[in-house]
């Protein structure tokens, strides 16, 4: 009984590459008839360009799954932490933050 127990059962790794994670702060999402990619972004104040950080390809059956996982554990967290602030702007679709957004500092 125990040897079927482990045969089902994944190892997953995680190097500490992968451990430090990488910031984000805008994901863009396509599809095709097979699959989704969500592209990872991160912008910063000031600067016009804003790097793809990370690439992410999804049957769309496993974009199902992540879509629903994200929604138990946004409402794990926000019954700990409150609501979080809905980010669309003025019903007009998602809300995209401009290239110089949040405060500048000065030297």
């Amino acid at each position: 009984m125990e040897d079927k127990k482990n045969q089902n059962q994944l190892n997953i790794e995680l190097s500490e590459e992968v451990a430090q994670g990488t910031y984000s702060n805008l994901a863009i999402i396509t599809h095709s008839p097979s699959e989704f990619v969500v592209d990872f972004v991160r912008i910063m104040p000031g600067v016009p360009k804003a790097p793809v950080k990370s690439r992410i390809v999804l049957t769309p059956e496993h974009a199902k799954r992540l879509m629903m996982a994200l929604k138990e554990n946004i409402n794990r967290y926000e019954s700990m932490h409150g609501p979080i602030k809905n980010t669309e702007g003025n019903g007009q679709g998602p809300m995209m933050p401009p290239i110089n957004f949040g405060p500048t500092g000065q030297a």
